[in-house]
């Protein structure tokens, strides 16, 4: 008889390019799909509304698939090596596989979890499906982990893999069930309050979805990606963050899919898809070896930095509000809120005028994103505060401020963005739709606008708050 062995499942919702699910196959094993909520043992913080919503559309998926297949998804809610040694008990498994994760509090739950288990005589084995590389696998020629982003990619493009990944099994050998669990439902993962009617209406999670939606990426949009990613108001990105950070794609089954459309993952038009590819790697790496990064300055010089102390639960309320009054700002930031989701380009605009023009901490903005943001990640969400706020590896300079007024006009020339998000502004002309307090009066009355009103004035003066956080920043530079 076939031994049985447990697959626990966690942000890996899928079944296609699954290591762990073909290491227990190797074996020979019926598969006992588990998936344990225990979200406390995961991250520093508590998941987001927004992620949690993704996580119970993903995993009613991967069970409808696991149901195809002849299985089923087995749902428990507690701790996790509590709750692993009862599906052990109940099923006989003499063996448990699951796919690593990089979070520090992960890291540290997931040894203990493999140590015990082998204590009680079971063979566990970890296995990679998010990353290219393993964090440990790069290192400067002094043996010390990249801090500079190009210097870590040569390194990484020298040895992207080629294999091609293994595929969903057209069938599995279920472990019988002797008790049943709670169901994804029981989790209370959905709002109370039904909030997510624009999260319904812009996202289909699932393994499915995620495979389509890489598909029409690379047919329909990757030969303009270079060009068009900057653009909020064009269907320019791939918008596979969230599908990526739940694992119901990976990233080696991207490279396959990619190669078979005879694009070079190194060149050509695959190339800016790709090293965005490999910031995600970066910021794994960086969260491996640095683990407080996720709360605390790479930079230390950063620690002494005078954050503003004024105004400052009103001011942080107007641009989680997307009540700036900078459009571009409150599109990106009404974006977030209706969808989940933000543009990449006005990502680092909404970071920098917080951090910069607003003079507020950068972790205040990482947290507002990891409770609003499907793809609210912890190693990408971190990189990202940290390298616009300039305290990062790799960061962007303090000095560098992004202009709300130039980047908008700049990428969103048209208003489109601008127009979709904040519709108070769509009949003001694209001369002024980045800039609405400088429209003479008799435009203003065309528009049916009134400043301050129904559209906010600007909050901070953008010249004079840049010069103030210049100012701020020569305290500390030294």
């Amino acid at each position: 008889m076939s031994h049985t062995a447990i697959l626990w499942f966690r942000r890996d919702l899928r079944l296609d390019d699954n290591p762990a699910l073909q290491g227990a196959l190797a074996h020979g094993a019926r598969i006992v799909p588990l998936y344990i909520h225990a979200p406390a043992e995961e991250t520093p913080w508590a998941p987001g509304a927004a992620s949690r919503w993704w996580l119970h559309q993903s995993l009613l998926s991967l069970d409808a698939s696991l149901r195809r297949l002849g299985s089923r998804l087995w749902v428990e809610e507690g701790h996790s090596l509590g709750e692993l040694r009862r599906v052990i008990a109940a099923t006989g498994a003499t063996e448990v596989h699951w796919n690593r994760l990089y979070d520090p509090t992960t890291r540290e739950r997931d040894a203990r979890v493999k140590q015990a288990l082998r204590s009680d005589g079971l063979h566990c084995e970890s296995h990679n499906s998010a990353l290219l590389f393993e964090p440990w696998d790069m290192a400067t020629g002094k043996g010390q982990p990249y801090r500079v982003f190009s210097a870590f990619w040569r390194n990484c493009v020298k040895e992207l893999p080629t294999t091609r990944p293994d595929p969903a099994p057209a069938r599995l050998a279920a472990a019988p069930r002797t008790t049943d669990g709670p169901d994804v439902g029981a989790l209370g993962l959905l709002p109370r309050v039904p909030w997510d009617e624009g999260l319904r209406a812009a996202w289909t999670p699932g393994e499915t979805a995620a495979l389509e939606s890489a598909a029409t990426f690379l047919d329909d949009r990757i030969a303009t990606y270079g060009e068009q990613r900057d653009r909020p108001g064009s269907p320019g990105t791939s918008r596979l963050s969230p599908r990526l950070h739940f694992g119901e794609i990976g990233p080696r089954r991207l490279l396959a899919m990619l190669r078979q459309r005879g694009l070079e993952p190194t060149a050509g038009p695959g190339e800016p898809f790709v090293r965005e590819l490999g910031w995600r790697e970066f910021a794994y790496h960086l969260l491996y070896h640095f683990p407080h990064s996720c709360n605390e300055p790479l930079d230390r010089r950063f620690v002494r930095f005078p954050w503003r102390t004024e105004g400052t639960p009103e001011l942080l309320a107007a641009w989680q509000q997307g009540r700036t009054g900078l459009p571009l700002v409150d599109a990106g930031m009404r974006e977030l809120w209706r969808t989940g989701w933000m543009h990449n380009r006005t990502r680092m605009v909404v970071a920098s005028f917080l951090t910069k023009n607003l003079r507020l901490p950068w972790q205040e903005g990482a947290r507002w994103f990891w409770d609003t943001l499907v793809d609210a990640d912890l190693a990408s969400n971190s990189l990202g505060w940290q390298w616009t706020a300039g305290c990062g590896a790799d960061a962007a300079p303090f000095f560098r401020v992004f202009n709300p007024v130039r980047q908008g006009e700049r990428f969103d020339a048209d208003g489109a963005y601008v127009r979709r998000w904040c519709p108070e502004l769509e009949r003001l002309p694209d001369l002024y739709i980045h800039r609405p307090w400088s429209v003479p009066p008799s435009r203003l009355e065309a528009a049916a606008i009134r400043l301050g009103n129904d559209y906010p004035l600007p909050v901070v003066d953008l010249a004079s708050s840049r010069q103030e956080a210049l100012s701020a920043w020569e305290q500390i530079k030294g």
